[in-house]
């Protein structure tokens, strides 16, 4: 089993490192010992695959954390040459829930990786200049000028496929959200479209894909995890307003799949598309559907009024108040593509393959809950 590592120094080096076994936040996920009675159901939906015409010497900028994780076994499975840059920092594989010993086996062996820092913009380029892929599937990039330097470096790059988000439309009135809809120069996530800006005006052959709410194992976005704490607490369940609010959701093994079935298609050149779970879901059924994959008891939901509440710089809620999802027809009509999961089975693999095995990112904190909750029984009294 090998990894391909450069080390950032004066003159790059580049050595191979044989691969370990490695934690899965603090706690050694061993197949062994891991007995699931889906075990079977997410081989299935993992592997899923879309062939390309050829195998393909593809570097994913990220890759060990969320979607990358997923991403990054799909093509291996498909033949393709797969390195993750990374600045080291996290273990660059992990076995995960429900793969074989044979499985993990198999991926850690094959998969390569790139040391670095992506904003050492000079090591970028010539670091990957050294090593000339054909794709780049870009899962962290956040401002344009992040890629520039990969663009120089590979100036007979194939494809660029890019993680960008649903973020970036401008807020209406007229939903669900499509890829011609207006953007907001001004969101938290401008840098991404300035990234989709640059990619077009360098002319390269490019892919942006636009996720809405991404959920599923490994998630660092507690979005379906801060319900999990409360459901598994027996704690009442804080929603904003009515509740009423409507959003999306969509399974980080359908995101993964979208990214390969764009992977030398001709279809998706210099296109945009949205990513998510095909049906909407307020956010009073987004708590009882958590509740129902992961087998508690139908919650108590309290609603509450944001603006009686200073927070400070906590996060009462971990969705934005306010009605947000967005079409993926065109993905459908176009890639072919249709998620495998409806909400109910996705969060229970979810739940089933981490949250329920005691696996989380981040602790429980009731400390805004305890706010709304205390007044909402003095105003009940």
């Amino acid at each position: 089993m090998a990894r391909l590592v450069v080390v950032q120094q004066k003159q790059p080096s580049f050595s191979l490192l044989p691969s370990s076994l490695s934690d899965f936040n603090g706690v050694r996920l061993s197949n062994s010992s891991i007995q699931f009675s889906k075990r079977k159901e997410w081989q299935a939906k993992g592997a899923f695959q879309v062939k390309a015409s050829s195998a393909k010497k593809i570097l994913i900028m990220g890759g060990t954390r969320f979607i990358g994780v997923f991403l990054s076994r799909l093509l291996v499975k498909e033949g393709h040459q797969v390195t993750l840059f990374t600045r080291g920092k996290t273990p660059i594989t992990q076995q995960l829930p429900g793969e074989s010993d044979q499985d993990y086996a198999d991926f850690s062996s094959k998969i390569l990786h790139l040391k670095g820092d992506r904003k050492d913009f000079e090591f970028v380029k010539t670091s990957l200049a050294a090593e000339g892929f054909d794709v780049v599937y870009d899962i962290n990039g956040r401002e344009a000028d992040e890629v520039e330097p990969i663009l120089d470096g590979l100036p007979k790059l194939e494809q660029y496929i890019y993680c960008s988000s649903a973020g970036v439309y401008l807020k209406s009135d007229l939903l669900p959200h499509f890829e011609t809809d207006a953007v907001d120069p001004k969101s938290r996530h401008k840098g991404k479209l300035e990234t989709e800006s640059l990619l077009d005006s360098r002319g390269v052959n490019w892919t942006s894909i636009r996720p809405v709410y991404i959920y599923g194992p490994l998630n660092y976005n507690p979005v379906e995890e801060w319900f999990f704490h409360r459901l598994k607490a027996g704690r009442p369940v804080p929603i904003p307003n009515s509740g009423v609010q409507i959003t999306q959701l969509g399974h980080v093994k359908d995101l993964a799949r979208a990214f390969v079935q764009v992977l030398g298609n001709a279809k998706a050149s210099k296109q945009v598309y949205n990513i998510s779970g095909e049906k909407y879901v307020t956010f009073d059924g987004l708590a009882r559907a958590c509740a129902k994959a992961a087998g508690f008891p139908e919650p108590e939901i309290v609603h509450y009024n944001p603006k009686e509440f200073d927070f400070g710089k906590k996060k009462a809620f971990p969705f934005r108040d306010q009605h947000f999802f967005a079409s993926v027809e065109k993905a459908k009509t176009e890639l072919g593509w249709k998620p495998e999961f409806d909400l109910i089975e996705g969060l229970a693999d979810s739940y089933n393959l981490d949250f329920g095995r005691g696996t989380y990112r981040k602790a429980a904190d009731f400390s805004t809950d305890d706010m709304i909750l205390n007044k909402s029984l003095v105003l009940q009294s």
